[in-house]
């Protein structure tokens, strides 16, 4: 299932996919159609809930029921007529993973010999199709990073390597945007990468049987249709298991928390000589098996 936060006639709601349609199921409207009445108002609520029972199950049975009825399409929000927003917003920062590609880390004259993990303001967060603003005022390198984002599906502290996976819930994307002279200038990366728009996420949370291979698929930036980044996951240092065993030693994971894994080569910081982002540009993150997140700079 691909899973989305979106604003549709004048509300916040949520949803799931419809499959093969470029539509959603508003999930609040079918589950008082057909479900328990204690739905998930949100789809961080929903995450939240898993614990207690199987969220994507009973999203599983009540569109079936939707699906069956002569007025489903009432119950569905066509893409053409909806804003999409971040798929959720954690109660935490985003907790992020810098330099876990080798010939990134290289690009950037940064070395590679210890965890180095930071976190993205939730005020931040954007969603697909969303404008970012340039920033102008305050830095004049604005960069992109298209990443893998890990969603936390339950609560744990000091999880075991072994166990790691079990904490996933789902798959997302995240344009790590960062104000490159200021992440230099201030000698550490919070601010940089917390500016209005610097996290533009989704369009989607695709479940972990969506991405049954999450550390060998590829992840390819566009700016302005020319690709800048064309790589692995495959490539990543740290792999998910040990980013949250590691990460999950000092700080404790909770539903809809979300961990960016890092970014491949490519980024216009790298570049010779550097390009960074303008106004009026359009970044397009694609990650096989999710989709792709389209965002332009604001004019």
């Amino acid at each position: 299932m691909k899973f989305l936060s979106f604003e549709y006639q004048g509300k916040e709601t949520y949803g799931v996919k419809v499959k093969r349609e470029e539509a959603a199921w508003i999930l609040p409207k079918v589950f008082e159609a057909f479900g328990d009445a204690d739905y998930p108002k949100t789809l961080l609520e929903g995450l939240q809930k898993n614990a207690e029972i199987d969220f994507q199950e009973a999203v599983r049975q009540v569109v079936s029921k939707a699906e069956e009825q002569g007025d489903k399409e009432s119950y569905k929000a066509p893409f053409a007529d909806i804003k999409f927003l971040p798929p959720v917003t954690p109660t935490n920062n985003v907790i992020a993973v810098g330099r876990n590609y080798q010939e990134h880390a290289k690009e950037l004259n940064n070395e590679v010999d210890r965890l180095y993990v930071f976190t993205k303001a939730p005020s931040s967060l954007v969603g697909d199709g969303n404008t970012i603003p340039l920033h102008a005022d305050v830095t004049s390198q604005l960069d992109y990073e298209g990443e893998l984002g890990i969603v936390i599906g339950k609560y744990g502290h000091k999880i075991p390597k072994g166990l790691a996976l079990d904490y996933v819930y789902g798959y997302t994307i995240i344009n790590d945007i960062t104000a490159r002279d200021l992440q230099k200038e201030h000698l550490q990366a919070f601010l940089s990468k917390s500016l209005i728009g610097g996290c533009p996420m989704g369009p989607y949370i695709a479940t972990k049987d969506e991405l049954p291979n999450p550390e060998n698929v590829n992840i390819v930036t566009k700016v302005n249709n020319e690709i800048r980044q064309d790589g692995s996951t495959s490539d990543m240092i740290l792999k998910i298991d040990d980013l949250i065993a590691e990460v999950s030693k000092y700080v404790a994971l909770h539903p809809g928390d979300i961990i960016a894994t890092g970014t491949p080569s490519g980024v216009g910081a790298g570049m010779n000589p550097p390009v960074f982002l303008k106004s009026g540009d359009e970044v397009k993150v694609s990650i096989d098996g999710i989709g792709t997140l389209v965002n332009t700079i604001a004019e």
